[in-house]
Parts: C-alpha cells; sequence; structure tokens
C-alpha cells in the first residue's frame, strides 16, 4: 500500500467529521469550500504550526513523533483504534527482506481444539482473513455452500472479505448486511495500516476495490476499529434466523492466527436454531450443487434452494438417536 497517501486521506476524513465549533473555535459564520476543520486550524489544536502539518498530511514527512500524533489524536478526537491507525501510518515499519512465503497454515493443536468443540461454530483465520480450518458447525453456519475441505488447499482457500462482497450466497446470510460490511472494512483498514508490506494483502484489497462498488465507497470513508466481539444477525437458508455472540481470541505466537468464535443466548431461539443447525449438517448433508441452484423449482416444504426444510421430526436428540432422511412424499 502507498502508506504516505493512506496517512493523508486518514487525517482528511478525520479532519472533514469535525467543525470549529465541535473543538471550541470560531468560524464568524465565513463560508467553507469544504466540511470540517481547515489544516490551520487543525495545527493550532495540535500545537503544530501549519507548514508542519500540510507536510505530515501530503505525506513528506515520516518522523513525526509520537508527542505529535498524541496532540493529533487528541485534536481529532480518535479512538484508541484510530490512534494506533495513525501511528501506524505515520511511522511504518521499514520493510524487511524475507524469505520465500510458505502456505500459510493453523497448527494441528489449534485444529484439534475447534474439533472438539462440536456444539460453537469455530472458524481460524489469518489476518488476510482467509479460512485455515473450521469445525463442522463452523463451516455449516458461514459457508454451507462451499467445499468443507477447501480450507486445506491454499489455492480454494475461502476468504471471508472476499465472500462478503463478491457471494450472493454470503449477503443473503446477513440482514443486516450494511452493518456487517462496515465492520469488516474497519477491520481490514486497521490490519492493513499495520502490515503495510503485506503483498497478497494488498491484492486483496485491490480485488475488492476493482469488483465491489460498495467496498470501493466504504474504504474510502476509512473506517477502522478493531471489531473483536459484538452481535451478528443471521438468516441462515436451512434454520433460519438467529442473533449470535462473536468473540475473536488471538493465538499466543506470532501468527497472526485468531479463532472466531459464536455463541448463543441459553434458551433463546438462536441457541435452538444452532442445535438444528448441528443436527441438519451432521444427519443432513446438503449437496452443494443443489445448495448453489437458486432456480430450484418450489415444492411444498422446501425453501427457494430447493432443500427440504427440516422437520422437527428429523432432528435427532443430542443422544444420537438415527434421523429419518428419506424424501417427502
Amino acid at each position: 500500500m502507498d502508506t504516505p497517501a493512506e496517512l493523508g486521506e486518514f487525517l482528511r476524513t478525520r479532519r472533514g467529521r469535525l467543525r470549529p465549533e465541535d473543538v471550541g473555535l470560531v468560524s464568524y459564520g465565513v463560508r467553507r469550500r469544504v466540511p470540517g476543520l481547515r489544516r490551520e486550524e487543525l495545527a493550532q489544536l495540535a500545537g503544530v504550526s501549519a507548514a508542519y502539518y500540510t507536510r505530515l498530511e501530503q505525506g513528506q514527512s515520516g518522523n513525526a513523533s509520537e508527542a505529535v500524533l498524541d496532540a493529533l489524536a487528541r485534536a481529532l478526537r480518535l479512538s484508541h483504534d484510530e490512534h494506533a491507525h495513525l501511528r501506524n501510518l505515520a511511522r511504518p515499519n521499514r520493510a524487511k527482506r524475507r524469505p520465500p512465503e510458505r502456505p500459510d497454515r493453523a497448527r494441528t493443536g489449534t485444529r484439534q481444539l475447534i474439533a472438539a468443540m462440536d456444539a460453537v461454530p469455530a472458524i481460524v483465520l489469518n489476518r488476510r482473513t482467509e479460512v485455515l480450518a473450521w469445525n463442522a458447525l463452523g463451516h455449516a453456519l458461514i459457508a454451507g455452500h462451499l467445499d468443507p475441505t477447501s480450507p486445506d488447499r491454499p489455492e480454494d482457500r475461502p476468504n471471508l472479505q472476499r465472500l462478503l462482497f463478491l457471494d450472493s450466497h454470503t449477503r443473503e446470510l446477513y440482514p443486516r448486511w450494511d452493518e456487517e460490511a462496515r465492520r469488516a472494512v474497519s477491520s481490514l483498514r486497521l490490519v492493513a495500516g499495520g502490515h503495510a508490506d503485506d503483498r497478497r494483502l494488498a491484492e486483496l484489497i485491490g480485488e475488492l476495490l476493482m469488483n465491489s462498488a460498495e467496498f470501493e465507497a466504504l474504504w474510502s470513508l476509512h473506517p477502522v476499529r478493531n471489531c473483536t466481539s459484538g452481535t451478528k444477525s443471521f438468516h441462515h437458508p436451512l434454520v433460519g434466523p438467529m442473533d449470535l455472540a462473536f468473540e475473536t481470541l488471538h493465538t499466543a505466537d506470532d501468527s497472526g492466527h485468531r479463532v472466531l468464535l459464536y455463541s448463543a443466548e441459553r434458551g433463546s431461539p438462536a441457541e435452538a436454531g444452532l442445535r438444528l443447525l448441528r443436527e441438519v449438517s451432521v444427519h443432513v448433508p446438503v449437496d452443494v450443487s443443489t445448495f448453489l441452484d437458486s432456480k430450484a423449482t418450489a415444492h411444498p416444504g422446501r425453501d427457494r434452494s430447493g432443500l427440504r426444510r427440516p422437520r422437527r421430526a428429523d432432528v435427532a436428540p443430542v443422544s444420537g438417536t438415527p434421523v429419518d432422511t428419506s424424501p417427502e412424499a
């Protein structure tokens, strides 16, 4: 990425969201050509010269001190994540010569751990949001239309950002897609700022900019937020709507891997939905070609993808009682 250009864009977007009266400045009713603070106004608030700030915003000063960056963060009222992002852009790590990159892979212990968590959707990601591994319920929740073995093949490995913006089936999974998209871009911005020398990450961003107008629009706003926990709304094609809490756990090594976990409130409809999805994904394997056939003829008891909606009688109790998978009459 062009880090100096990214720094200038970030500072301009943050200047643009503040008005003089927001920070105690008097504008005297002067008509402004652009919204937000002027460069000289921000420089005044931060206690630096207008000329120095201009050079910084134009990417001509690569040695900003910690004190100056802290002063700018205070003047711009940056969040903790935005402040960290400003540091990354203003003082990027010098690119080092790296050995040839080997295919990324989740550790064996991490794979065993998520496999043992069979009642919790779990997905192992790297910093580029590539899926390195998932357990059966994680696969069924977010990408049941994909080959469950695809994370094992680097050339076929799913990427959550690519799926969200370029895959129509994933889009339908999120009834609040706009909210999910903004959250995804905010996280990607923060990661990209801290890894400006990651060529494959830059290629992913370039691909999304070229192929998704919605991604391009969000990216230009420069949202920054470390979204490690919260709630997501799903409308799953097999079990319907669910509101699930998510938590992101980072591995203790320096791989940048993280485990994304989903859970439901005890006794909630979402908990019942996850239980049903677990039973359906284990006992009623999904034919991928059928799942993707959006033109399947509608039949009673079937959803618009052509899959038979699971009946209560189809779902076995946790004890493992066999289920009836015979076709409906």
